[in-house]
């Protein structure tokens, strides 16, 4: 998985690529949403249009994600999953713990 950081009306949007596997990338994700929370960056989009495969590990990664977010009074909201990503979500009634918007455009606005 690979991830770049980009800022859109004050929103901070995180674009995720590849397969969301859980392991080192989980790290890597939870290290830099702890950089964003200590520089009280606190509205969090991960654009998830670049994301191939998504495994239980990887809906770990959200979970934790969202927490971390929300503990530190913010919002994190993902935006342009894939059909196969949201199959997933809503099959692990993930889909109502997470605000899903078809572009990042409306994830931005929804703020």
């Amino acid at each position: 998985m690979k991830s770049s950081v980009k800022e859109i009306s004050g929103v901070t949007v995180i674009k995720l690529e590849g397969n969301v596997l859980g392991g080192p990338d989980a790290a890597e994700l939870n290290n830099e949403l702890h950089h964003l929370v200590e520089a009280k960056k606190k509205k969090i989009i991960l654009d998830l249009a670049a994301v191939s495969m998504m495994n239980s590990s990887g809906l770990g990664m959200l979970i934790a994600g969202v927490t971390t977010i929300r503990n530190a009074g913010g919002e994190l909201k993902l935006a342009c999953a894939s059909a196969k990503v949201l199959n997933l979500l809503t099959v692990t009634k993930l889909i109502n713990v997470f605000e899903h918007h078809d572009t990042v455009k409306a994830a931005v606005a929804s703020f």
